[in-house]
């Protein structure tokens, strides 16, 4: 009788355990990250596997770890060219998409090229085959490096003709300089027009290599089958002689006097407020992210409300610290900050002296519950091969991806708002 008591008592307790384990994962917006099978073929490239067998697809991601940060001054464009020239044509998203009943993406960032690949089930092995054509045995000459670059010249002439596009750069440039962050990733038409097949080639050799890069896998497909395609198709991709540090030359202090560009296109003023903001590995980061959004909802609040249109705030962190952007439309050009917000007497110093920064000041616990609650709906949201390679190029360490947001606290919010504050602000209008 003793037993059966206490064996009823071990199933209760076990029942209540996973009630609670439940309901924290539903209060906290987080489900376990499954762990994918970990593979790294004799050429470096990583490969991570899940295996799903409810998908009606499999979905691919060849990650490479360098993006436009490497491009050579006065050669900006060359990693986006490059990314460009891997699929050069529309005959191959065609493909991914008839043939293979997928799709195909290819994205050149600050800090990585990635293509996403997508197909059926039963074209999975073909898939592979083709993108591993693509990215170990580019095709890289002149025509078809001259047609990417046409492609690539006009879509920058309608970027460089967008008011919003010229004040993004503009900050970016006042506050980073000649520093890859303030360099514009996809080049300009000055130098994308200049790059020719060999920038291309010393930019493969240097960067498109199988040692760095991670390649994630997920759907309904046979395992073993695959990982063997995978060795087969990709095994011939060469690996670096000697990876490339990021290794830059940090930025001057920036020019804090408003910078003002005239266009002829602009209806409305284009004001942008910038400052520096952190790494994507800085141990504050995660708190960064719950202070962007308590400055969404503070930013409208600061200006005076009906001359302010369409506010944005922006949390833009790379590899290396990246910053901070609010930006707002005006009929007015840059507008007085609204009085009834300005900072408190017990403010530091550098809060008073530029009233923007009182956005940083006094944080509350009610924004704070806030904002941590929508960060942390939007993290478990992240799919789960993203977080993955997020890890590898910003070398953050998995374990603690899933539970960052919810370990910050409102003192490591206030941390990071202080950091903030302390840099300096710079301001740009086009008008």
């Amino acid at each position: 009788m003793k037993n059966k008591n206490l064996l009823q008592k071990v199933v209760f307790a076990g029942i209540i355990f996973a009630i609670l384990l439940s309901a924290a994962a539903a209060l906290f917006g987080q489900t376990p990250m499954p762990s994918p099978r970990q593979e790294k073929l004799l050429n470096g490239l990583k490969v991570l596997m899940w295996n799903d067998a409810r998908a009606d697809k499999v979905t691919v991601k060849i990650r490479v770890h360098a993006g436009s940060a490497f491009d050579p001054q006065g050669k900006e464009g060359t990693m986006q060219l490059l990314a460009d020239d891997l699929f050069p044509n529309d005959a191959s998203r065609d493909f991914f998409k008839e043939d293979l009943g997928g799709s195909l993406e290819t994205v050149a960032t600050y800090d990585y090229l990635q293509i996403s690949a997508s197909s059926k089930p039963e074209s999975v092995l073909l898939m592979l085959e083709t993108l591993a054509t693509a990215i170990s045995t580019p095709t890289i000459d002149k025509e078809t490096t001259a047609k990417v670059r046409t492609a690539l010249l006009a879509k920058l002439k309608v970027l460089e003709a967008d008011p919003s596009y010229v004040a993004d750069q503009a900050v970016a440039k006042r506050l980073f300089g000649t520093f890859p962050y303030g360099r514009p990733q996809r080049g300009s038409t000055a130098t994308v027009q200049n790059l020719v097949f060999a920038d291309l080639i010393d930019a493969k050799q240097r960067f498109l290599t199988a040692d760095n890069a991670t390649m994630t896998i997920s759907g309904n497909y046979d395992r073993d089958l695959t990982y063997r395609a995978i060795r087969r198709y990709f095994g011939g991709w060469l690996k670096a002689d000697k990876k490339v540090p990021a290794t830059f030359r940090q930025p001057d202090d920036p020019d804090i006097t408003l910078f003002n560009i005239s266009t002829a296109n602009a209806a409305k003023s284009e004001i942008r407020f910038a400052t520096r903001g952190f790494a994507r590995s800085d141990k504050d980061y995660p708190a960064s992210t719950v202070l962007t959004s308590i400055l969404r909802e503070r930013f409208p609040k600061l200006m005076t409300g009906s001359l302010m249109e369409q506010p944005l705030v922006s949390n833009k962190a790379y590899a290396l610290p990246g910053y901070f952007s609010f930006s707002y439309l005006s009929k007015e050009g840059v507008i007085p900050l609204a009085q009834s917000h300005q900072a408190p007497p017990d403010a530091p110093n550098y809060v008073r002296y530029n009233p923007l920064l009182v956005l940083f000041w006094n944080i509350t616990d009610e924004e704070f519950s806030k904002a941590k609650s929508e960060m942390m709906d939007q993290s478990s949201k992240m799919p789960t091969d993203r977080l993955w390679l997020d890890a590898d190029t910003y070398r953050i360490d998995i374990a603690g991806v899933t539970s960052a947001i919810q370990n910050v606290t409102i003192a490591d919010v206030r941390r990071s708002a202080d950091r903030m504050a302390k840099n300096p602000v710079v301001t740009v209008a086009v008008k």
